[in-house]
């Protein structure tokens, strides 16, 4: 094919988290020539619960990327609390693993350099075009670089430039949301994650390798900048809640300064733009509340890898592909992120998120009933 023959590589994915590392992964074991662009060197860390459900470990342990050598957390139990300290705990079905992205990424980067998968590391794409009569992407890297592909996977995380360049909807709303993380050292059960809500706002805290914790926390934009700071925020909004008060007093802070991510998104997205395949958050975010998006990230890859091969073997046309894929997702996510999006709606002010963990304590039914739908089977 005349196409294929004009291509720097057969797949192109722009970005080289959960996503894009692993459906790097899954299709150069394939036997496909796959580049991955990712605008940071491994390792580094990004703002993330970092707690992935076990649906995960079939997937990964076929890509030969079982998460064992990293010695990750093993977690069985579920917290949630109210900004008053009310709470509720309760066991997790399927369990699942705290690993940082500091080391998970750079565990899967090096697993698919040596399947040889080509990094541009430090690039960033500037541009997208499909090439109809050539039936190939043209992408540029910022520098002026030009790569073609037969296949482009978007899986850049929550928001990029990219996405104004693709016209999507959802960039052109602004985002109240905010995102910071620390890793920490103290005194916590290493088989829970808790979940502990302020005012406007919630934090996560579980163990990840190494005897550390991930201490990753969501509020608004105008919640940080009525406080002035991020201490003054804590002191003052999420100190309140006596568990995050006990866990702020406690804690051995290892980050000289926390990382930071503006304008988070739950808005609904596309999984498919101008013929880029979108998995990840680049294809939609659920709620940091139910605490899965690493994991629909792993299997948002694993469906995008299976549909792309399709296509490069001849087996499915451009727009088949593009069609099965949509479906495939939906099926998969979209329940998932709805169920987020209500969930999330029914927490945020201490009054109404009280009454919520006080009525959710003496249904466990639903507690589980919601765990369950919002997190997958084993894949």
């Amino acid at each position: 094919m005349t196409s294929a023959a004009a291509a720097n590589c057969d797949i192109l994915i722009i970005g080289g988290g959960l996503a894009g590392l692993t459906a790097a992964l899954d299709l150069a074991a394939r036997g496909w020539a796959v580049t991955v662009v990712e605008r940071r060197h491994y390792p580094f860390h990004r703002v993330c619960g970092e707690y992935v459900s076990n649906e995960v470990l079939p997937y990964l342990r076929r890509l030969g990327a079982d998460p064992a050598p990293l010695q990750p957390a093993r977690i069985g139990r579920f917290q949630l609390t109210a900004p008053s300290g009310r709470s509720l705990t309760a066991p997790l079905d399927l369990g699942g693993f705290g690993v940082s992205r500091y080391a998970l990424d750079e565990f899967l980067h090096q697993r698919a350099v040596a399947r040889g998968v080509q990094f541009r590391l430090g690039a960033t794409a500037a541009d997208v075009q499909f090439d109809a009569a050539a039936d190939l992407f043209r992408v540029t890297l910022a520098g002026g670089e030009g790569l073609t592909a037969r296949v482009v996977l978007g899986a850049y995380g929550k928001r990029a430039t990219l996405d104004r360049q693709l016209d999507r909807a959802f960039f052109r709303q602004r985002s109240p949301y905010v995102g910071i993380k620390y890793h920490l050292r103290l005194d916590f059960p290493r088989d829970l994650i808790a979940l502990h809500n302020f005012a406007d706002g919630y934090a996560g805290l579980s163990a990840v390798e190494d005897g550390r914790y991930c201490f990753c926390y969501l509020t608004t934009r105008e919640q940080l900048r009525r406080h002035g700071s991020i201490p003054a925020l804590e002191t003052e909004v999420l100190a309140r809640n006596p568990h995050l008060r006990a866990v702020l007093t406690a804690a051995e802070r290892l980050y000289a300064a926390p990382e930071v991510i503006n304008e988070i998104s739950f808005a609904p997205k596309t999984c498919v733009e101008q013929h880029v395949l979108m998995c990840g958050d680049a294809a939609g975010l659920i709620a940091p509340l139910c605490g899965n998006g690493m994991a629909m990230a792993l299997h948002g890859a694993a469906l995008a890898a299976r549909h792309t091969e399709a296509f490069l073997r001849g087996e499915l046309t451009r727009p088949a592909l593009e069609a099965a894929y949509t479906r495939d997702w939906h099926r998969h996510f979209a329940g998932r992120l709805r169920v987020g999006r209500w969930v999330q709606g029914l927490f945020g002010g201490p009054r109404l998120t009280d009454a919520v963990v006080g009525t959710l304590r003496h249904a466990p039914v639903v507690v589980q009933a919601l765990m369950r739908r919002t997190h997958g089977r084993p894949f």
